[in-house]
């Protein structure tokens, strides 16, 4: 890795400052119904309290909007670390001030302190410098261990750079780094992209992106049904999209674009696999009236809402043949117990392949982990837009910003 490593570091009586991804999942009374992000940090956290650093911890949770919110406090956070970590964990309920820095000045090497959500304040979203002064205040050295956010460049990502010499990743980033850029870069063949979920606005570009570096690409979701419209298959009340918008506002037309990534797919030999079945629903909702449905397509009034055996039996045979998979997005309504047997059944078949397997986004990592086959897959990314991004070949700003070898 051509980027300082945590193991670079000399962190003996240092102040570390340590950009963790604690965005956990809590249920309407504020308990953790998954842990794993913070399972996942647990490497950086104990390699710097080992070598004597104070590991100073920062993150966000939720979409706080730049104000204090007890609904997205970290505090919840603390206590399942404390006992992950086997160590006394110190909450502080802000991230920036004399309270923060009274807190740090009473750490001794080896402490943990977790800050308060940095969203609370709008100068981590924008990037602002003086926020990010504040925050770098606190540490002499940096350590990004949060890929989930690497694709922002927030005040905790970027800024904190521009006032700490040295910035070096932590075990999860390299984790991700290393799995990810080989899949980019030298991939195990066959190579096979699943791309589902609900949005095709959200990765028509990775797709796009990925026709250059696989050898087939499988679509499922809503999504699928954008893809099976452009080509004269009846979708009924199915999710399309027409028309989306970039990040920079320019207006994208999807049929436009859906048609020249099958035209560039034929020409490079890529395979582009849709459903030839579905489930078909007369609403979106656990008590729909449903039938299977196949080629001919969705019938008016009805929406496609899962795939079908037929489907499920040709994703799973081209699974089974591949050297490399990555997936993102569940092929259905998996959230719905009537609509999850698609999911499930891929889940399934990448479990049981040889394939180097990947996979990331939220609604793909939750779907593995419900299926009970997380043990199974090679790579669990903790990032969804970060893995897709890096996917795509873009530069990750949190990536970029950390100090070169």
């Amino acid at each position: 890795m051509a980027k300082l490593f945590i193991e670079d570091l000399e962190l003996k009586g240092k102040r570390v400052l340590i950009r963790v991804d604690f965005n956990i999942p809590l249920d309407e009374n504020q308990n953790i119904t998954d842990d794993t992000r913070i399972k996942s940090a647990l490497p950086t956290i104990k390699y710097v309290v080992e070598h004597g650093g104070k590991a100073i911890l920062m993150s966000h949770l939720g979409r706080p909007k730049g104000q204090a919110n007890s609904k997205y406090s970290l505090a919840v956070a603390a206590p399942r670390l404390s006992k992950l970590i086997g160590k006394k964990v110190v909450f502080v309920d802000d991230c920036i001030g004399q309270k923060v820095k009274n807190a740090v000045t009473r750490m001794n090497d080896g402490d943990i302190l977790l800050l308060e959500n940095l969203r609370f304040y709008p100068g981590e979203e924008k990037g602002d410098d003086a926020f990010a002064g504040e925050l770098a205040s606190l540490g002499d050295v940096y350590i990004d261990d949060a890929f989930g956010t690497a694709h922002r460049a927030h005040a905790s990502m970027v800024g904190v750079t521009k006032f700490i010499d040295r910035c070096a990743a932590g075990y999860l980033l390299k984790k991700e780094i290393e799995y990810l850029g080989r899949a980019v870069r030298d991939p195990k063949r066959p190579f096979v992209a699943i791309m589902g979920g609900a949005k095709v606005s959200d990765k028509i570009k990775v797709i796009e992106s990925l026709i250059e570096k696989v050898d087939a690409v499988l679509i499922g979701g809503a999504m699928a049904y954008t893809f099976l419209k452009v080509k004269g298959i009846p979708v009924g009340s199915s999710r399309v999209e027409e028309i989306i918008e970039d990040k920079k506002g320019n207006k994208i037309n999807v049929p436009e674009l859906v048609n020249s990534i099958l035209k560039k797919a034929s020409l490079t030999k890529v395979d582009i696999l849709l459903p030839i079945d579905h489930i078909e629903g007369d609403k979106f909702a656990e008590d729909a009236n449903v039938k299977v449905v196949g080629q001919s397509g969705i019938e008016n009034g009805w929406m496609g809402l899962d795939i079908a055996d037929g489907t499920i039996k040709l994703f799973s045979e081209k699974i089974k043949e591949a050297g490399t998979v990555v997936w993102n997005g569940p092929m259905g309504v998996f959230e719905m117990e009537l609509f999850a047997k698609g999911t499930m059944a891929v889940a399934k078949a990448l479990a049981e392949s040889d394939a180097v397997s990947i996979v990331g986004g939220g609604d793909s990592v939750a779907a593995i982990n419900k299926s009970g086959l997380a043990g199974k897959i090679t790579h669990i990314s903790t990032g969804g837009g970060a893995s897709l991004e890096y996917l795509e070949g873009k530069e990750l700003p949190g990536i970029s910003a950390l100090s070169d070898k």
